[in-house]
């Protein structure tokens, strides 16, 4: 068990740098998983100044908590997705929306197809807008 424990500083670390750079408060930027969500990372890729940046937990029991927080959009929806960097996969999780932030809802369990998908980086975020209902910003979520 203490190689586990050899994880830890290091995503402490990351965190603080990630927060640092992203100009977000460490609370954003909390959790198992973080990501960082833009234009660019949409399939297809769209030209957009927005960008968004947060972090997730999953518990052993299979809840999932966390949220982003975005800047320079007006969101409509946001989900979690299934699907490795580059491809499109269908809704698991609609965020909820207050202000900026969105988060997960509470009580939120993933199955255990969801969970290894977590743990392998094949879930992203990914923000709409009224221009573009697809996607705006996107980000995978990197445990």
């Amino acid at each position: 068990m203490q190689h586990l424990y050899s994880f830890a500083p290091t995503r402490a670390l990351m965190a603080v740098a990630l927060a640092s750079i992203a100009g977000l408060p460490l609370a954003v930027i909390a959790g198992d998983a973080t990501v960082s969500l833009k234009g660019d990372q949409e399939v297809p890729a769209v030209a957009s100044p927005a960008e968004g940046a947060g972090g997730f937990s999953l518990a052993a029991d299979g809840t999932l908590t966390g949220k982003i927080e975005t800047t320079t959009l007006d969101g409509t929806v946001a989900h979690i997705h299934a699907g490795a960097v580059g491809k499109n996969g269908g809704v698991l999780i609609t965020l909820e929306k207050n202000g900026a932030v969105w988060s997960v809802p509470p009580n939120t369990q993933l199955t255990d197809s969801q969970r290894r998908a977590f743990e392998a980086g094949d879930l992203y975020v990914n923000v709409h807008t009224a221009a573009h209902k697809n996607g705006e910003i996107r980000g995978q979520i990197k445990p």
